[in-house]
């Protein structure tokens, strides 16, 4: 398969104003792709926009030809303005629903500027001021409601829904009102199937679900909000509600407004792991389950969010302090050090602290 995209910017207009935004052969979200398993995609990255850009294609494996996986400056370099780029783009084991991408939320201001502001004050982005669903905020912001995304039904019928948090940093619980959801598979694998009255989806991950539309026609809201264990008042994230409806079709009065799905409280951790810990393995001839019985080595990664110290406590994180990231206390081995044959000299040492166990 040979495909071709152009990324430019357009006006889009969304909470009752226009901003320019990057799109994708002039769409957004972008165009989708079906493509079978085992199948190369020959793709051809044209920038026509003023930045630096990169098409990542999430979830691929991309076996022995990670070279175009879109990670500027970690797997290839960034797509220059007015420059072309080709990625050769292979599936193999993959089946169900993977994403190319970048994010997508919606910020009122320029998210170049959002970006350079967290990174300048060492706090935390300025959250988006809208959630989406296909694009579209939903009816509880302004402006929006006539431009509401609707999936039309018919009843009866057992729908295919390619979910994927496309968001920059918000776990998000999703349901849809009066209907149950059977998640059938994650991040580009099948599963047994899982039926819940909501999923947690976060960022980056998808979720194949089958949704029978059994219920008395009229329309429903389907919802998501962010799970967060930070109080709303801190402000660190979008604590807004993005909806869009499931409309049956046929000749009815629906109802004003549309039922509402019930959602966990957005801080409910134990809410927040069922999906994840409830789903298993095809592990049939198909779909192997080979996992090792015994092992030799145990490697342990800490991922992490961290203060670091900053000049006179001059920073917009806690206590005056700047967040930064980390692996193992790690915040950036650059790649040159391996070229050079250089080391740094490490720690890993941790604050004792109580985790979440999951077990599988």
């Amino acid at each position: 398969m040979w495909l071709i995209m152009k990324v430019r910017e357009a006006s889009y207009t969304r909470l009752c104003s226009a901003k320019n935004i990057l799109t994708v052969n002039g769409k957004f979200p972008g165009p989708t792709i079906y493509a079978t398993k085992g199948e190369t995609i020959i793709v051809d990255v044209y920038n026509k926009g003023n930045e630096n850009v990169t098409i990542h294609w999430h979830g691929v494996t991309m076996p022995r030809y990670p070279w175009t996986d879109g990670p500027e400056y970690i797997t290839q370099c960034p797509i220059q303005p007015g420059s072309k780029f080709t990625q050769k783009i292979i599936l193999s084991t993959e089946e169900g629903t993977l994403w190319w991408h970048a994010h997508r939320e919606w910020w009122k201001n320029d998210v170049n500027a959002v970006r350079d502001e967290g990174l300048a004050t060492g706090g935390d982005p300025d959250p988006s001021d809208a959630l989406l669903i296909n694009g579209q905020p939903g009816d509880l912001y302004p402006c929006s409601k006539s431009d509401t995304f609707k999936l039309t039904v018919d009843h009866g019928k057992t729908y295919l829904l390619r979910i994927i948090n496309t968001a920059l940093q918000e776990a998000l619980f999703f349901s849809i009102a009066k209907h149950k959801m059977t998640v059938v598979g994650t991040d580009g694998s099948y599963t047994k199937p899982l039926t819940r009255d909501f999923i947690t989806i976060f960022p980056g991950q998808t979720y194949d679900v089958l949704l029978e539309a059994n219920q008395h026609p009229d329309h429903y809201y389907m919802a998501a909000i962010t799970y967060s264990v930070a109080p709303k008042y801190q402000d660190f994230y979008d604590n807004t509600t993005t909806t869009a409806i499931v409309q049956y079709s046929g000749y009815y009065t629906p109802s004003s407004p549309p039922s509402f799905p019930l959602l966990p409280a957005y801080n409910d951790t134990n809410a927040s792991v069922q999906v994840m810990a409830g789903l298993r393995s095809l592990a049939d001839a198909l779909h192997p389950c080979n996992v090792p019985l015994s092992t030799s080595t145990n490697l342990i990664y800490t991922v992490s969010v961290n203060s670091y110290p900053c000049v006179n406590n001059s920073c917009a994180g806690a206590n005056g302090t700047r967040f930064s990231s980390s692996i193992n206390n790690i915040s950036l081995i650059p790649l040159q050090l391996t070229y050079y044959k250089l080391t740094i000299i490490t720690s890993a040492v941790f604050m004792e602290i109580n985790f979440l166990a999951i077990h599988h």
